[in-house]
C-alpha cells in the first residue's frame, strides 16, 4: 500500500531557512509540518482566486446592471448607512 506521504528534497536560500526554522518554532511545530502547512495554504489561496476568476469570466453585467436598477424593494431604515 502507497503511503499517503512523499518527500521531497527543498533547497531554500539560507536567510529563508532561518525563518522558516524560528517562525516553526515560535509556533510549536516541525520545520516539516510548517512547510506543509505553508504549501497547503498557497494552494488554497490559488484555488479561490481561480475560482473567482472563473466565475468572474461566466458573469453577465448586463444582467447585474439591470438587477442594480430595478426599481422595488425596501426603502432604507432609520439608521442605514453607505459606508
Amino acid at each position: 500500500m502507497k503511503s499517503p506521504r512523499s518527500t521531497y528534497p527543498l533547497r531554500l536560500p539560507s536567510s529563508v531557512k532561518a525563518e522558516v526554522e524560528r517562525l516553526a518554532k515560535a509556533e510549536g511545530v516541525s520545520v516539516n509540518q510548517f512547510v506543509a502547512s505553508a504549501v497547503a495554504e498557497k494552494l488554497a489561496a490559488m484555488s479561490t482566486a481561480a475560482f473567482f476568476a472563473e466565475r468572474r469570466n461566466r458573469a453577465d453585467f448586463r444582467a447585474f446592471d439591470r438587477l442594480m436598477r430595478r426599481k422595488g424593494g425596501e426603502t432604507p431604515r432609520s439608521g442605514d448607512t453607505v459606508d
